[in-house]
């Protein structure tokens, strides 16, 4: 039963300030310009974009104010969660609340998300310009934001799983923007059904979470999983097995992953912000936040554990997704499959017990991702006609689009690992702790995938960036005009995707008729009439201002936000910042580095208490450089100390190794340029072996089929089977049954009561007035003795009558 609102607010701590108490404006400005937009944005002067950019930007300062007091309160030791709630229903003696729960993990996503969709904004005033549901689309991408940020904040479950759908409902709109094409409404359909999957875990996970500790409190779940106050283990597990069911969905982990790349079909913006900092990272966001329910429950970090559910499934993400990059044609085919990959570095760095590393590469990849999607994007505005096809449309474009170019290199260098870049920092803690802890297989995985990695970005940017221009690239490029601008008229879709993206007819100037990607793009008879931006002075031919600056400033973090956490140069500014999110003690170990076998004998006889509870878990010492301590006796291990060693071997050296091994194949393959591998250009055709494998990837695994052609075909075309025979046996037999009583029915009415009973009445009657004026007739026969003698005889009669009646 709702009640009447009550205010249960408390500060959890002593941090404070007005940004840190008042943080839950952050998620409620942009879901108040959501409604402004819907209702009155297109009366507004710039079709409601400008409400959106507001609000982000009034979000980013709350963001950055609460970052600044977060900061400030680290340095003066006072850092405990702000947690702010008010009570809007309550059953059963539980409350359900709704507020926020500030502390350094929901700082430092704050301000990522609130920066990265304010920039997207900026840059999708010239993306979307013209698009005839430009207002709609600002809604849905403001909108999009605030559920992320109200997730972060959530302090219990409830709110979470509000946040959590707000996204999914989004991310539905926003794929399907351009729904007029079959493609774009069938990947929105396939995103929205396949996370509602995992979606399920999540409400199962939480019912049990309920159930196991009685509330819904995210602190105070932490706190209880953390100090082992439970019944039962079983439960646990199973309830983390179901949680991480629903992040395998939402973050895109193997198997579940299939409708990430087919969300592809949205516009480039969305593709970016869905990949960088909302949506996909919400399931790494929720395993980091409820960190110690997954380490306590799957037995993360425990002596002997070579293995769990959570590192198993990055670990194989992140290589099948690598290896599924390599055979696209599509750009930002190759980038999704590379956030898969990326993705799956996160869960594998939760898995081992890298936190710390898990949550900073949040971080870089947010930048450098979000980085790349929108060259991706500047590339098909500018240079290729609104195509993503590498093949058909790009190639030799670094020359004339510098600015796009050389932010592609710097984000790529982050995305593969480069010494010195942001990724480099974050992805090699993550892949150190695989080793350093004993995670032996699942970190030669992540090293292997680190090599493929920068294979596949080698191959994106020799075939985007080098190379002959091609089809609609030589076009822009001025090598090959009729061909260029012939083939590219030839897309067979063009002219649909101009009728679905007619100019808005508020907007007075010219503008390009729609957006989209290899389902289908641009509407090239336009093109000469598509008025763009500014372009800046010293790129006259790269993309307007509005692409190209987001992309700078987006490229300058992609190496600039690697220093907040740069072990290599003693750097732990963001550790500082986050480990009380972590929500159990550190383990702060030896503190030499290289962890030998003998050592975890050790650690396992300091630990005897917990293993007596079914939990060995890794031993504890004091560590002063490191302030915080929180309760509790299962604890996360100390991330490794950094050594170049062990960095450049093999890490480094694989990294290098598949770049170099890329480009020689890249130069052979598309160059036609000889060298070592040239004998290897046309080997799939030539060796069925390697042909058949080569297929395999282009066809996904074939999870596709799987899905869509046995799974779904085995339980909805039997569902819908019965259910047309239902429809054709039993209801439409009930209704013709119906009707064929109803029709019988009327018949004998006809036949006997209104025919027989009621004609005959009416008949009868006439019939009888009719005869009865027959006999009557005689009477009148205008002869004055015959009236006389009736009346005579009346009136004798009535005498009678009355005598008798007297009497």
């Amino acid at each position: 039963m709702l009640l009447a609102v009550e205010e249960a607010a408390h500060a959890g701590g002593v941090a404070s300030g007005w940004f840190l108490e008042n943080a839950w404006l952050i998620p409620v400005i942009p879901a108040i310009a959501f409604f402004v937009i819907i209702f009155f944005g297109k009366r507004l002067p710039r079709g409601g974009s400008e409400v959106g950019i507001a609000s982000m930007t009034a979000s980013l300062v709350i963001a950055a104010g609460a970052a600044f007091e977060w900061i400030g309160a680290v340095s003066d030791q006072t850092d405990e969660a702000v947690i702010r709630q008010v009570v809007w229903w309550q059953s059963g003696g539980i409350e359900f609340g709704i507020g926020q729960q500030i502390d350094g993990l929901s700082v430092m996503i704050l301000l990522l998300v609130t920066f990265i969709s304010t920039l997207v904004q900026i840059y999708s005033t010239e993306y979307v310009k013209g698009d005839r549901r430009y207002t709609h689309f600002f809604a849905a991408l403001t909108l999009f934001s605030a559920g992320m940020l109200a997730m972060v904040i959530a302090p219990n479950m409830v709110q979470l799983i509000l946040g959590w759908e707000i996204m999914g409902l989004c991310s539905f709109m926003l794929i399907g923007h351009w729904w007029e094409e079959r493609a774009n409404s069938e990947a929105a359909l396939k995103a929205f059904w396949t996370v509602r999957v995992g979606d399920v875990g999540l409400l199962v996970g939480t019912a049990m979470l309920l159930g196991i500790f009685g509330t819904l409190d995210i602190q105070g779940i932490n706190e209880l999983a953390a100090a082992g106050e439970f019944e039962s283990k079983s439960l646990l597990m199973w309830a983390a097995v179901a949680l991480f069911i629903a992040c395998i969905g939402k973050s895109g982990q193997f198997p579940l992953h299939t409708w990430l790349p087919d969300a592809m079909a949205g516009p480039t913006p969305v593709s970016s912000l869905l990949h960088s900092s909302t949506m996909v990272v919400a399931g790494v966001f929720l395993v980091a936040r409820i960190y110690p329910v997954f380490h306590v429950g799957l037995e993360i970090n425990a002596v002997g554990q070579s293995f769990n559910l959570v590192a198993v499934i990055g670990a194989v993400t992140l290589v099948v997704a690598a290896a599924l990059a390599f055979v696209q044609d599509d750009i930002k085919k190759v980038l999704a499959y590379s956030t898969v990959s990326q993705l799956g570095y996160m869960m594998l760095g939760l898995g081992v017990g890298a936190w710390t590393g898990a949550v900073f590469h949040i971080v870089t990849h947010a930048f450098f991702k979000c980085c790349l999607f929108l060259i991706a994007g500047s590339i098909s505005h500018t240079a290729s006609h609104h195509s993503f096809d590498m093949k058909k449309d790009m190639g030799g474009l670094w020359r004339k689009m510098p600015v796009s170019f050389w932010s592609w290199i710097v984000a790529t260098a982050a995305l593969a690992g480069v010494p010195l870049f942001s990724g480099f920092f974050s992805k090699d803690e993550i892949i150190d702790s695989a080793k350093h802890y004993e995670y032996t297989t699942l970190w030669i995985l992540s090293v292997v995938g680190a090599g493929m990695t920068a294979a596949y970005m080698v191959r994106a940017t020799y075939l985007t960036w080098f190379g002959e221009p091609r089809g609609a690239a030589a076009h822009f490029m001025g090598v090959d005009h009729g061909a260029g601008h012939d083939e590219h008229s030839a897309h067979a879709d063009d002219a649909e995707h101009a009728e679905a993206h007619l100019p808005d007819a508020t907007d007075g100037a010219a503008i390009h008729t729609g957006h989209g990607d290899d389902h289908g793009h641009d509407d090239h008879a336009d093109e000469h009439h598509v008025v763009h931006g500014k372009p800046l002075p010293f790129a006259p031919h790269d993309s307007p201002w509005k692409i190209t600056v987001p992309i700078m400033i987006l490229a300058i973090l992609a190496v600039g936000s690697g220093y907040l956490n740069a072990p290599a140069f003693n750097i732990h500014w963001f550790e500082n910042q986050t480990e009380s999110s972590i929500g159990l003690p550190i383990d702060h170990g030896d503190e030499g580095g290289e962890e030998s076998p003998g050592d975890h004998d050790e650690e396992a006889a300091d630990i005897t208490e917990f293993a007596s509870a079914g939990f060995p878990m890794a031993s504890a010492e004091g560590d002063e450089a490191l302030h915080y301590e929180a309760s509790g006796k299962f604890k996360v291990p100390e991330p490794p100390t950094f050594m170049w060693s062990a960095a450049i071997w093999p890490g480094l050296t694989l990294v290098a190794l598949g770049a170099g091994l890329s480009l020689m194949l890249s130069l052979a393959v598309f160059g036609r340029r000889r060298n070592l591998f040239s004998p290897l250009v046309g080997l799939t055709q030539r060796s069925k072996p390697i042909g058949a494998f080569h297929a395999f990837l282009v066809n996904k695994l074939y999870l596709d089929h799987l899905y869509e052609k046995v799974i779904v075909r085995g339980i909805a075309h039997p569902i819908s089977n019965a259910a047309y025979w239902i429809n054709q046996h039993v209801i439409d037999g009930v209704v013709n049954g119906a009707g064929r009583s109803g029709k019988r029915t009327g018949d004998w009415v006809y036949r006997n009561i209104d025919q027989r009973v009621v004609d005959g009445a009416v008949n009868a009657s006439g019939m009888a007035a009719s005869e009865g004026g027959h006999a009557l007739q005689p009477v009148q026969s205008g002869k004055v003795n015959q009236y006389g003698a009736l009346l005579f005889g009346a009136a004798a009669v009535g005498a009678i009558v009355l005598i008798l009646t007297n009497v």
